[in-house]
């Protein structure tokens, strides 16, 4: 029977004093997590009140003292929300504008990245700095022009209008190139002298690879589109086409102002976003750090 011995000579491992968190650093980790709740409490009141007057009617919202529990009008103001603006039919109208845009803005990016970050030609540089230089130009000033190139398209009241100007993004295309200039090269070539084709090389051996950066930028793409209100002011003029930002903006009238229907509106409006957010979060603070990296 084999026996098993302790070497007692062994030194015994202890926890190095200097790994030990002196009381002055708890304290100050302790401080760092207070701030971090209030400050996280602080951003939930709106969110919390905008769930409680969603509940109630305009009349009771003021009230001295406001409301401060939920009430029992939530389905008369779902339901009046409803008649007044339709607004499930202009949920799905955000929700298909959203969803063409992000899909294709996203596509369009990763291929207009990966052009810059890993192919060699005359003019890059000066095509990278004119990405650059558009994102210095205010949205205002873009305004008049494309509104005359979509009326001479024929295109206002349409979907296209809303839809196709904005698909070229810039912070999208430097996002991407960014996450394409940290792939090897030796990859590409090995997947060339295999004989993959460049698309099928960057759709089954590139773009999976940049999933974070890919992640981030539907985030990004997604908010963008889905708040954009004055794009979609300008060229929806039928009810039935409105998005969301748009209806909900007939519910402010002069003489009268549905504050419940806005609430409540606006509460259900943050749910996409949310459920985007939570379905990416992991691939959205990995995108960002990992267009922090320097080239």
């Amino acid at each position: 029977m084999s026996t098993v011995t302790l070497d007692k000579d062994l030194p015994a491992v202890h926890k190095s004093p200097a790994v030990r968190k002196s009381p002055a650093r708890r304290l100050a980790g302790a401080a760092v997590a207070l701030v971090l709740v209030v400050g996280a409490a602080i951003s939930l009141v709106p969110f919390v009140w905008m769930a409680i007057a969603s509940t109630h009617s305009t009349s009771e919202l003021f009230r001295s003292p406001p409301p401060f529990l939920p009430g029992g009008q939530l389905l008369d103001n779902l339901a009046r929300l409803e008649e007044t603006i339709g607004f499930s039919r202009v949920m799905l109208n955000s929700i298909g504008i959203a969803l063409v845009h992000t899909a294709l803005s996203a596509l369009i990016s990763a291929m207009c990245g990966y052009g810059l970050a890993k192919f060699r030609f005359r003019g890059r540089g000066l095509l990278l700095g004119v990405i650059l230089a558009t994102m210095m130009i205010p949205f205002q000033v873009l305004l008049v022009p494309l509104f005359q190139m979509m009326a001479s398209l024929g295109w206002v009241n349409s979907y296209q209008a809303v839809i196709l100007p904005f698909l070229a993004s810039s912070f999208g295309i430097l996002l991407m190139r960014q996450g394409f200039l940290d792939f090897p090269d030796e990859l590409l070539e090995s997947a060339r002298i295999d004989g993959s084709s460049e698309l099928r090389t960057f759709y089954t051996v590139v773009l999976p690879c940049v999933r974070p950066q890919l992640g981030a930028l539907v985030i990004f793409t997604f908010m963008s589109a889905w708040n954009s209100f004055i794009w979609p002011l300008l060229m929806l003029n039928s009810e039935d086409k409105y998005t969301v930002p748009v209806a909900l903006n007939t519910l402010t009238g002069l003489s009268r102002v549905d504050h419940s229907g806005l609430m409540l509106g606006s509460l259900l409006a943050t749910l996409p976003l949310m459920i985007l957010f939570l379905c990416f979060q992991r691939q959205f603070v990995s995108g960002l750090l990992g267009g922090a990296v320097k080239q």
